[in-house]
């Protein structure tokens, strides 16, 4: 059986296992945060987490989980069977993360978790998100779905990207990244419909109070 190593709290967690999920695999969640610790980096040589446990060995990263696990097993396409809309779906997924969910999590500190982020590191995090969510606005069908009718890859990283980008956008730049992108509003809140997501999302809540506690106490 395939386990998922890694944490509820965790956006990048909750991709893999929203994608395990729609495809209707068994896997066992093994609760563990991310760590310097020998142990930890000998399965995550970057200490981070999800990294995902395979009969052969342990795999990193998420996209390259996410590529794995649709490789590898059945169940529901996550990706598109013929070449040219798979190269499509995976950029769009690579340009949601790198121009969207990375410079709004270069401002988590300050947004989640009460710290304070340097101001040139907010205004560079503005610029870029903001070019970002033009990029999705170009490049995304929204037909319903990122990528056109079908759920993708691209849906998984965009859902749990795109949330923590429009509370960071609100907070520090007070700009509502969905007031002009109605179809990024609808498909958030199609996919808030999905009983995977909505589980995903209770084992999240359900976590998060003590995360946001303890990540507090570390910054002191």
């Amino acid at each position: 059986m395939l386990k998922l190593h890694g944490f509820a709290v965790s956006n990048y967690f909750n991709m893999v296992k929203l994608a395990l999920l729609e495809k209707g695999l068994d896997f066992e969640v093994k609760v563990v945060h991310g760590s310097q610790d020998p142990d930890f980096l000998a399965i995550s040589p970057r200490g981070k987490v999800p990294c995902l446990e395979t009969e052969h060995g342990f795999i990193n990263e998420t996209n390259v989980i996410l590529e794995y696990i649709e490789e590898t097993q059945g169940g529901k396409r996550l990706l598109p069977e013929d070449a040219y809309q798979r190269a499509i779906v995976r950029a769009l997924t690579k340009e949601i993360e790198l121009y969207i969910e990375l410079p709004a999590r270069s401002c988590y500190m300050e947004v989640f978790f009460g710290g304070k982020v340097d101001q040139a590191i907010k205004d560079k995090a503005k610029a870029e998100l903001l070019a970002g969510v033009a990029t999705l606005k170009r490049h995304g069908k929204f037909a319903p779905y990122v990528a056109g009718s079908e759920m993708t890859i691209a849906d998984v990283m965009f859902l749990y990207s795109f949330d923590l980008a429009c509370a960071v956008a609100k907070k520090l730049f007070e700009i509502d990244l969905l007031a002009d992108f109605p179809q990024a509003k609808a498909l958030l809140e199609q996919l808030g419909k999905n009983a995977n997501v909505q589980q995903v999302e209770a084992d999240k809540n359900a976590e998060m109070a003590a995360f946001i506690a303890a990540a507090k106490a570390a910054k002191k």
